[in-house]
């Protein structure tokens, strides 16, 4: 028999956490989630993670997996993903997986897991190259060691010019060949049917819905949370500390945000989150079997 792999996803504050609910309630289905800041312990109010009634409704899996010190990857993730499909099909429930994190959700439709093993002292030298000479010194060894050119690489974003140069130091390989492997690696989870469903919303509503949800969340807490996270070593994880809400308020506690600027520098964030999102789903997965205008 084969399964079925429902998706919802669409932009942030869209409506996923309360349509795939109810999804998941009309097909016996259990959730789980590609949202990369529900993996932290403690991350609730800003991330408007499920509250416990909700994940008592219907079994969530894949967040609370970590404490907020702790980092969390893709490659754990893909792993965690797999074992939890397996099971919930296992036990003859649906699946429904949800969220906006878009690496996260690509992972269920293409391979982005390299498997290329970087020994400790490579990062470490990657590192510090990264320290001393910033991106202009990464991409320096990686034209370098690449004369042939660097494929279809993002050279401005870091973090990738960090991972490519970690790859082609310890594989020996260049990076167009390294790509040629990643593209020729089987597509995850080729035995499921997928069934995606794309959510909207008129952008005036998805506006009203961002600035609704940021007012509650200082409302409920956020400042709160965040200074108790802190203190849990929170800023110690800079992808959980980049997280939206949470990066804002953290400038706040360190004076560099004044409270009146506070809620307006979340609300532009938050937007310019949707806009980038909107993109990435148009263009990063498979065209929606479904899109629904809420």
């Amino acid at each position: 028999m084969r399964h079925t792999l429902h998706f919802i996803t669409g932009t942030t504050a869209v409506g996923k956490t309360e349509y795939a609910l109810a999804y998941a309630e009309a097909h016996a289905a259990e959730i789980v989630s590609c949202d990369a800041a529900l993996f932290y312990r403690g991350m609730d109010i800003g991330t408007a993670k499920p509250t416990a009634a909700e994940q008592a409704r219907v079994p969530h899996h894949l967040i609370d997996l970590c404490e907020v010190h702790q980092p969390y990857d893709i490659v754990a993730y893909v792993a965690a993903a797999q074992r939890a499909v397996a099971a919930i099909c296992a036990r003859g429930k649906s699946v429904v997986i949800t969220g906006g994190s878009g690496f996260y959700l690509k992972s269920f439709f293409a391979p982005v897991v390299d498997a290329t093993p970087v020994p400790a002292e490579v990062r470490q030298a990657v590192a510090a190259i990264h320290a001393t000479a910033q991106l202009e010194g990464l991409l320096r060894e990686l034209q370098r060691l690449n004369p042939g050119g660097v494929g279809n690489l993002d050279t401005k974003n870091p973090r990738r010019v960090m991972r490519a140069l970690e790859r082609c130091l310890a594989s020996g390989k260049p990076l167009l060949a390294l790509q040629t492997e990643f593209a020729a690696r089987p597509l995850p989870y080729a035995d499921y049917r997928r069934h995606l469903i794309l959510l909207e919303r008129d952008k005036t509503a998805l506006n009203e819905r961002i600035e609704s949800r940021v007012a509650a969340m200082l409302q409920n807490g956020l400042v709160d949370e965040v200074r108790q996270l802190r203190q849990q070593g929170l800023e110690d994880n800079p992808n959980a500390a980049a997280a939206i809400g949470y990066r804002e308020t953290l400038a706040y506690l360190r004076g560099q945000l004044t409270w009146p600027e506070l809620a307006p520098a979340i609300i532009q964030n938050t937007r310019r989150l949707a806009k980038k999102q909107r993109t990435w789903l148009r263009t990063q997965i498979p065209a929606a079997d479904q899109r629904i205008t809420l």
